[in-house]
């Protein structure tokens, strides 16, 4: 047997378990692209808001915490506001209640940023429990500890082929043919590919596109210090990113497994939605592109020991919430994969565990 642990995928999910197993056996971590963190780790939004997100993925995120504030230069200071028109009162509550901001005076919000519409923000509120993560120093930290304990990485390797015998498992990739005991399924949007691959009954993990379109600081100003900023019901967002402004429709949009790319027209709708609540227009795009989003049939992650399979780990459906809740969830894979005690509660580790879906 080659492996003990193969990971397939090798985005921040794949990385991180890596990096937390590899002490326990030997790990491969199989990439089909001819980069880490290609598809949807190298198109987040990079925030770490650990109120964000359903149950499940909040206490991930919350138990991500302290390996956060713990790495140096990890996190920086953004801060969260959201804002919203006079008819999307009950959103904007809802909104703010469930992330734990502020409301605030469109006067003091003005304060932070400047171009807010005075006409059509009714409400605001912020927060500021919300910081931006150095998305690469994060992965890179992770995959050189995979590497520096003996972990094997291996970019431009799609597997092709994954068959079973009483040993273990063998994946078949352009690189050669390797056989491990255990897979773990790290693979974002293609992990039911891998798993009809494998011979395992696919979960119904859904690929969501989502767009960004990159413009010029609005007006000239230093937005350095602006707030990630998010429409009522999360309609759009934007947020400063090293001297412009990322701007997204916030679309999930079903898709295919794919590179993904921006949709022209979705991306003039979300810009329009943006710019009805700043008084600043948009007159021209840096750049665009498009991620994919991938959610199991809750919106839940999955994370755990197929229920029908032996030896077949699902790591798969983080949603946009894969690097803020990376830490805790490695940890828990790491812990689930070599039978050690977790230190995430009981309840929340049935909520993401595979079994939930029969």
């Amino acid at each position: 047997m080659d492996y003990d642990f193969l990971i397939i995928g090798g985005g921040i999910a794949g990385i991180s378990c890596a990096a937390r197993l590899a002490t326990a056996g030997k790990v491969l971590v199989l990439e089909a692209e001819a980069s880490l963190a290609y598809h949807a780790s190298g198109r987040s939004a990079a925030l770490y808001e650990p109120r964000y997100g359903l149950g499940p993925v909040v206490a991930l995120s919350m138990a991500s915490g302290a390996y956060f504030h713990a790495a140096p230069n990890i996190l920086s200071p953004r801060g969260m506001m959201i804002v919203a028109k006079a008819e999307d009162a009950a959103t904007f509550e809802a909104d703010a209640a469930g992330m734990d901001l502020a409301p605030v005076s469109l006067d003091a919000a003005r304060q932070i940023v400047p171009i807010l519409n005075p006409e059509t923000v009714a409400h605001v509120a912020i927060a500021d429990h919300a910081w931006d993560i150095d998305t690469d120093l994060l992965l890179q930290g992770f995959a050189r500890q995979a590497r520096d304990l003996g972990a094997d990485i291996l970019t431009k390797a799609p597997v092709t082929a994954i068959s079973r015998d009483g040993k273990g498992w063998q994946v078949t990739t352009p690189q050669g043919v390797f056989s491990a005991r255990v897979i773990v399924n790290a693979s974002g949007a293609w992990a039911d590919v891998v798993a009809h691959m494998a011979g395992v009954a696919p979960l119904g993990f859904t690929p969501l596109r989502r767009s960004m379109a990159r413009i010029p600081a609005p007006g000239g100003h230093d937005i350095s210090r602006w707030p990630m900023i998010f429409g009522g019901g999360e309609t759009w967002y934007c947020k400063p990113d090293a001297g412009a402004l990322i701007v997204s429709p916030a679309e999930e949009h079903l898709t295919t497994p794919h590179d993904a790319f921006a949709d022209d027209m979705v991306l003039a709708e979300g810009l329009a939605r943006y710019e009805e609540m700043v008084t600043e227009p948009v007159t021209r795009m840096l750049a665009n592109w498009a991620g994919l989003r991938t959610f199991s049939p809750d919106r839940v992650p999955v994370i755990g020991f197929d229920n029908h399979v032996p030896g077949f780990f699902w790591l798969a459906g983080q949603g946009g919430y894969g690097f803020q809740s990376a830490p805790a969830a490695s940890q828990l894979a790491a812990d689930l994969l070599t039978d050690q005690p977790s230190s995430i509660a009981p309840e929340v580790i049935a909520a993401l565990a595979p079994a939930r879906f029969g």
